[in-house]
């Protein structure tokens, strides 16, 4: 994707300009969910964000440079993953989608959420209505067989505690937003230790996604996150992965500002400055495509890393 577009509004997103970063070519935001209101929440849902659509979405992928999404069904609703699919199918095949279940669902229907794109399922234990920490080895066991991962959100007080479990699931774990670990709790939570145990051990992969979630100014360049940043990209370079969490339905619901996410793309690209020449590309294409199967792109096709920064 080119970077001579001009700049445009997104909506639910904070700015107009493209980041400062040129991305390389087959660069993939892996946390993306998508919104409609014809389709009901789930009872107890606490996040109603407003419809945000794939085609909504296209226009930040112009703005970023993204070419490559991973759809992750939001909360809001519960184990129904239509929005998520009509999502996907609107992407094509340059999408991947992130699916959650009850564990009831049959062999076809898990096939066919397979044949449209889907790689792993998320179990949220922080604003998720469905599933429990008794679900993990269960819903793990049940999607083995497809060889998806499993996509876990808590907080660390909890996930401090499931080290065992953790240790015997049967599939690939994935922690998104920094794991929900705090700057100020990086190198002090034990449950930073036991994610950065699970990435040396190779058990575990973790997205770079909601930094101004877990920031306690909630800014997307907050200083404190770099040794956050910085320790999961020492730990596993090779597990780590990036998304923007667009639409951003906490900051719909009032929790904090909208973010910019040029500037989030910016704070990435300073953090993996920081971890050697070819770590922006590992993040946003190398990782992505090995987890997400993902065809392989040619490091050819991209800018070299020394022309990321605009004039």
């Amino acid at each position: 994707m080119t970077r001579d577009c001009l700049a445009t509004p997104v909506p639910f997103s904070l700015g107009t300009a493209a980041p400062r970063t040129a991305l390389p070519a087959g660069a993939c935001d892996c946390h993306v969910h998508v919104y409609d209101q014809r389709f009901p929440s789930a009872p107890g849902a606490r996040l109603l964000p407003p419809d945000a659509s794939a085609s909504d979405y296209r226009a930040l992928q112009q703005r970023l440079g993204t070419e490559r999404t991973v759809l992750v069904t939001p909360s809001t609703y519960g184990a129904d993953n239509r929005c998520m699919l009509q999502g996907l199918a609107v992407l094509g095949e340059q999408a991947r989608g992130v699916a959650v279940i009850d564990g009831s669902e049959s062999v076809a229907q898990l096939q066919a959420l397979h044949d449209a794109g889907v790689r792993g399922v998320r179990l949220n234990l922080s604003l998720g209505v469905t599933g429990s920490v008794d679900s993990i080895l269960p819903l793990a066991r049940r999607i083995a067989p497809w060889g998806w991962h499993l996509q876990l959100l808590m907080a660390p007080d909890v996930l401090a505690s499931l080290g065992g479990v953790l240790r015997n699931v049967p599939v690939p774990l994935v922690f998104d937003h920094l794991g929900r670990i705090a700057p100020a709790q990086a190198g002090q939570h034990p449950a930073h230790a036991l994610l950065l145990q699970l990435l040396g051990e190779g058990r575990a992969w973790v997205k770079l996604s909601g930094g101004y979630i877990v920031s306690a100014t909630h800014a997307v360049d907050d200083p404190a996150l770099d040794a956050l940043a910085a320790s999961y990209l020492r730990a596993a370079p090779e597990r780590v992965l990036w998304g923007s969490d667009w639409p951003h339905a906490t900051a719909s619901a009032g929790l904090h500002p909208v973010p910019d996410d040029a500037l989030q793309i910016d704070t990435l690209a300073r953090w993996c400055d920081q971890a050697g020449a070819d770590a922006l590309r590992r993040v946003l294409v190398t990782n992505p495509a090995a987890l997400y199967g993902f065809s392989p792109v040619s490091t050819s096709s991209s800018p070299p890393l020394s022309e990321g920064l605009a004039p």
